[in-house]
């Protein structure tokens, strides 16, 4: 079960990622809220993508290599975290507030936390398929 959902969200991160380093405009326009960021700067949007794909590429080797590749995914969900907290940080300094704070959170806080639930080692996992 962990297994699976380490894929699914290791999944959607690669998805996004790869959206934004290959269609910066696209993505930009249609993430909703994104564009109330700023103007598009594609560079860093790609920037942004690259660690997305990075995340996504740890929690995947956490799928698939078990225990061994838990700092891995520890450095995506670290990457993951910070963003989140870049969003609360700013919401908490007026930057934005907090209807758009929770208006990102389902694709900011929650794979964040899940991330970091996911890439830690549980009591329940067994040594072979951790």
């Amino acid at each position: 079960m962990l297994q699976a959902a380490r894929t699914l969200l290791a999944s959607g991160l690669l998805a996004n990622g790869a959206a934004m380093m290959a269609a910066p405009s696209p993505w930009f326009h249609t993430v909703p809220g994104v564009d109330l960021t700023g103007a598009l700067n594609p560079h860093f949007v790609r920037d942004v993508g690259a660690a997305y794909l990075c995340a996504g590429l740890g929690l995947l080797w956490r799928a698939r290599a078990g225990r061994r590749a838990a700092p891995a995914a520890w450095l995506g969900a670290g990457f993951l975290l910070l963003h989140a907290g870049v969003h609360l940080a700013e919401t908490l300094a007026g930057v934005c507030g907090w209807g758009q704070f929770l208006a990102d959170a389902p694709g900011v806080v929650l794979p964040a936390l899940a991330a970091a639930g996911l890439a830690a080692t549980w009591p329940r996992e067994g040594a072979a398929h951790a």
